[in-house]
């Protein structure tokens, strides 16, 4: 009888925060079986935001395993709900894991089968599961100025982007930064000019005075970063002939 592989995977809420490596010693019901999970790929199974990492489970089983069934979950916690599995040759198994998995102590478990479906064997082995999120980021220190300005004349614009790296936020560097602009008694933000973080952070931009507005810089972030946006800065504009 042809073999097939065949696998469940439990997608559960919770999980220690622990790590580790794949291998458990094998319970038989028939002396002469044998199953065990031989690898877990990679392991931890890091997963950046966003994003989705497959680990792949390969089991090992004798001649008088006819199937074999592979289910994943946190370590200690209930099954929620199911999600998919895709088998692959010679009993081993892909599973895609997500942000939305809960990060720390997995337990991974094969149950072999014989030709009348009977249960033969079971294997079990741990993994990590980490998930890195995206860090928390800010612009501070920002500014327009002058806060009064002739018509025509330069407004300089300033700020620091910064990310927030345990307790602590830090300056960011490289990262582009741009700023809008919204003119008194109008709802629309227009982009205006756009800079390059310095490695502490900050950045610098400027643009021409033209109508009382309020200005503020946009950061739309990155595979690591969260978008963020400053606080509004209010810039009175003059002009040449009104006396202040």
């Amino acid at each position: 009888m042809r073999k097939i592989a065949f696998g469940i995977v439990s997608a559960l809420v919770g999980g220690a925060m622990l790590v580790s490596g794949a291998g458990a010693a094998s319970a038989s019901t028939q002396t002469h079986t044998q199953l065990r999970i031989r690898d877990i790929t990679p392991n931890p199974v890091v997963v950046k935001a966003g994003a989705e990492t497959t680990a792949y489970f390969d089991v090992g089983a004798s001649r008088d395993v006819e199937k074999v069934e592979l289910s994943v979950a946190p370590a200690g916690v209930r099954t929620l709900r199911a999600k998919s599995v895709k088998d692959l040759e010679g009993w081993r198994f892909a599973i895609g894991f997500n942000e939305n998995d809960p990060a720390g102590k997995w337990r991974a478990t094969a149950v072999a089968f014989d030709e009348d479906g009977k249960v033969i064997a079971r294997d079990s082995a741990y993994f990590a599961v980490e998930i890195q999120k995206k860090s928390d980021t800010r612009v501070s220190r920002f500014y327009a100025s002058p806060s009064k300005v002739r018509k025509g004349k330069s407004i300089y614009i300033s700020g620091r982007l910064q990310a927030k790296d345990d307790d602590r936020w830090k300056g960011v560097r490289g990262e582009r930064v741009n700023v809008y602009y919204r003119a008194s008694g109008h709802s629309a933000w227009k982009w205006v000019d756009s800079a390059k973080t310095r490695w502490d952070g900050k950045f610098y931009a400027k643009t021409r005075a033209y109508k009382s507005g309020w200005f503020r810089a946009v950061y739309s972030g990155d595979d690591n970063l969260q978008s963020t946006k400053s606080r509004s800065d209010y810039v009175r504009v003059y002009s040449h002939w009104w006396r202040h």
